[in-house]
């Protein structure tokens, strides 16, 4: 790849990144963005002077890929994108960034996909690593792109990447030594269009695995089961259930995870000694000790870890507690489903904020999971009318609406009661009123702080 010249669509954080390890290696960039609005100078001005770089901004004409082999595409740009005709007009191969990092990278790999619970068990997973090998990276959606990193990788080194339904589409020889898939719920469909197509790119995280290889399967969820005992499956298989009894593989009894195998029984932790809330969490420590079994982690660093790890950042993060009332952030809470889960976790009543930009997604069950323990919720952004409709057509009546997160956060202070908590997990993406989950989780930790 050193010499060629390489379009990469997206001048994002993960763009930037994939340009940069690309003129590392020798590699010429053109760097494109569909946003005219954008100025070239100031995209030039984040690599170093004389840096074989072009920005092109707008339409993607044929004549700018003149010499252009390959192309690398941000997760965030789908593959309907009116450039991405042009690209496969002229025949130009288009891989994600993932791809191109791992095409450089070397050591150990270990991938986690899924929709919800992701970067909190990639935090785990990376953690425990950490606790036995000497060099681990953790890179992918859970905030330092794989391309930052992979020219830093050595035969000694294991990464832990957290990769997207996005990054798994354009994927050609990425090989991970352990993946894992760890639910599948209806999430990104104004993107992939059907569940079917959205189910089969996160099953392609074990797309080049061979029987030398493990994946880490959730075995309470039916597609993932169904998938875990295809006899076409390539990679050894290794379950959790946080509801059956399994002959192999991780479980909960009681409060104790078990691992059985090879006939055997062992206590691994019991759930009370965790720092993270929620049933959900117990099976992404479940997911993450199986890797962590897999990767050859003994297993006193694996229970002493986890027991010391605390929740990530914008996951079910306590903030502060105010005259008798703590509050929560969920901002990663995207979609209904991690929703669910962040309201099942809440010790007692509750005042939620929700609301944000429309993936396409529906609010039923989500709605119905409030039960008695959603006392009044706060709605923001362009999703709030459907959420509102909604809500009462499933008899939950006591919604009120705010224009900003200031005003929400004041008005769930106002309504909340000493015992009670105050949640942001909007069920939606932040895009609209935010550039990211991060900032809106950020914004609203400053909100409570400022009461």
């Amino acid at each position: 790849m050193s010499e060629q010249k390489v379009l990469v669509a997206g001048s994002g954080k993960s763009g930037i990144a994939a340009a940069k390890l690309l003129l590392k290696i020798g590699g010429e960039v053109v760097l494109y963005d569909g946003n005219e609005k954008l100025e070239a100078e100031k995209l030039k001005a984040q690599f170093d002077e004389g840096a074989k770089v072009t920005v092109v901004l707008g339409e993607l004409s044929r004549t700018d890929l003149l010499g252009v082999e390959l192309s690398i595409i941000s997760p965030g740009i789908p593959l309907d994108a009116p450039f991405v005709a042009v690209l496969d007009e002229a025949k130009i191969p288009i891989w994600s960034e993932i791809q191109l990092a791992y095409h450089v990278a070397k050591g150990k790999l270990i991938a986690i996909t899924g929709t919800n619970g992701k970067t909190t068990t990639t935090a785990l997973t990376g953690e425990i690593m950490k606790s036995y090998f000497e060099e681990v990276f953790v890179v992918g959606n859970i905030g330092i792109p794989y391309t930052e990193t992979a020219l830093d990788t050595t035969e000694q080194s294991v990464t832990v990447a957290e990769v997207s339904s996005f990054q798994l589409e354009t994927i050609m020889d990425f090989h991970p030594n352990v993946s894992a898939i760890l639910n599948i719920t209806p999430d990104h469909l104004n993107r992939h269009g059907t569940m079917e197509n959205y189910i089969e790119i996160k099953e392609r995280v074990t797309i080049n695995q061979t029987a030398e290889d493990c994946v880490v399967l959730n075995y309470d969820d039916p597609v993932l089961k169904e998938f875990g005992e295809q006899e076409t499956l390539k990679p050894e298989v290794l379950f959790f259930s946080s509801t059956q009894v399994l002959k192999e593989g991780l479980y909960l009894e009681g409060t104790m995870i078990v691992y059985a195998h090879g006939g055997k029984k062992e206590d691994i932790v019991d759930v009370r000694e965790l720092q993270l809330l929620g049933k959900h969490n117990h099976e992404n420590v479940m997911a993450a000790v199986a890797m962590s079994i897999r990767m050859g982690v003994p297993m006193d660093s694996i229970r002493r870890t986890v027991k010391e790890f605390k929740a990530v950042e914008h996951r079910i993060e306590f903030v502060l507690e105010r005259c008798g009332v703590k509050y929560y952030n969920d901002s990663k809470g995207t979609n209904p489903d991690a929703a669910i889960q962040a309201i099942r976790a809440m010790p007692g009543p509750t005042v939620l904020i929700a609301g944000g930009y429309d993936k396409y997604s529906e609010y039923d069950e989500w709605i119905e999971s409030f039960g008695d323990k959603v006392k009044y919720m706060v709605l923001i952004g362009q999703t709030r009318d459907k959420i509102a409709e909604c809500a009462r057509q499933h008899g939950f009546t006591e919604i009120m609406y705010a224009e900003d997160m200031a005003e929400a956060v004041r008005v769930c202070a106002a309504y909340a009661n000493t015992g009670d908590n105050v949640l942001l997990s909007p069920a939606c993406a932040s895009w609209g009123m935010f550039d990211n989950y991060e900032q809106r989780g950020e914004i609203f930790k400053e909100c409570v702080r400022n009461l």
